[in-house]
């Protein structure tokens, strides 16, 4: 049994509470967050111990979850990691690039586990995606939907960066350069943002994210050599769409005939994405084992979004 520490009790640290209780190997013992009212709401709800401060979870807890603001994240999880604590912490990994690279080197000195909530690394449209690249040539991803006055970070922070994460995963080479453009339409921050990406295997990427949009869509589509690939991830649905080619000879001649092929694969894995992203969290900690999005690969991605969003071209 792998005794969980929930720090931070708003929205994700509740619905990563809820999650977890139906995880047999894990069990949350102890939820903290300053907001005495907020803590003991959530503590009470799942039958775990409240506490205000950071400093209760060393030596009750094995493993935490950290689903506080993105300023926090790095004292949070170094304070953690120093105490013999593994970490799981919502994305993105940290403000600054300085502060990611710290949290990767400290998860080495002291051997914890570092692992970053992209959940949608653990969609199985996703995970079913990954297994039908072949002779990738272009990833086109879009992240749009409604604007919600409860989020305050700009777009690329907060949409983005998980198809940023996506795509340096399904390109697995080195990025090369980036050209974006973004507009601020209903905040002060970035509302929706359009990056295009290459990388030295000369895969290209179009991401587009849009917190402006009257509907809402979570779409990755693969050019490749053979064919192409369009995942639903908010269907969890995969396509793979195919040509054929024949050539004939009748009695008028010869002639040339050009037909589509529709695969919809069976998704290996099944669920919510949380629920698989937790229940790998669980299994390498007992394991001891690399989470398939670490510290570096949580690092990648701030360090690519925050180069999109800063060297934007500002329409607005």
């Amino acid at each position: 049994m792998v005794r969980l520490g929930i720090v931070g009790a708003g929205i994700m640290g509740s619905n990563h509470a809820r999650v977890v209780r139906s995880i047999p190997q894990a069990e949350v013992c102890v939820v903290v967050d300053p907001d005495a009212e907020k803590g003991q709401r959530l503590a009470d709800h799942i039958d775990a111990g409240y506490q205000p401060r950071l400093e209760a979870l060393p030596g009750q807890v094995d493993a935490a979850i950290i689903a506080t603001p993105t300023e926090t994240h790095a004292e949070i999880a170094v304070t953690l990691m120093e105490s013999g604590v593994d970490v799981l912490i919502e994305k993105p990994i940290a403000v600054t690039v300085e502060e990611a690279k710290d949290l990767v080197a400290v998860s080495q000195r002291h051997e914890r586990i570092l692992m970053i909530g992209h959940v949608e690394r653990f969609n199985p449209a996703v995970m079913e995606l990954r297994r039908h690249v072949d002779d990738l040539i272009h990833i086109d991803v879009r992240r749009i939907g409604p604007f919600t006055s409860r989020i305050k970070t700009d777009v690329v922070l907060d949409l983005m960066i998980h198809d940023v994460d996506l795509v340096n995963a399904l390109a697995a080479s080195e990025l090369m350069t980036i050209s974006s453009l973004t507009r601020r339409v209903s905040t002060g921050t970035e509302d929706m943002a359009t990056s295009v990406l290459t990388y030295a295997n000369r895969v290209s990427a179009t991401l587009t994210a849009s917190r402006i949009s009257h509907t809402k869509q979570r779409q990755v589509e693969l050019t490749q050599r053979d064919n192409v690939i369009v995942a639903d991830l908010l269907r969890q649905q995969v396509t793979i769409h195919r040509l054929e080619h024949a050539e004939f000879v009748d009695d008028q001649g010869a002639r040339y005939r050009q037909s589509g092929v529709i695969e919809i694969p069976y998704l290996e894995h099944q669920g919510e994405p949380l629920l698989l992203e937790l229940r790998h969290f669980i299994d390498c900690v007992m394991k001891r084992a690399q989470p398939i999005v670490g510290g570096q690969e949580g690092l990648s991605a701030l360090a690519t979004a925050l180069r999109i969003r800063d060297e934007a071209v500002r329409l607005g």
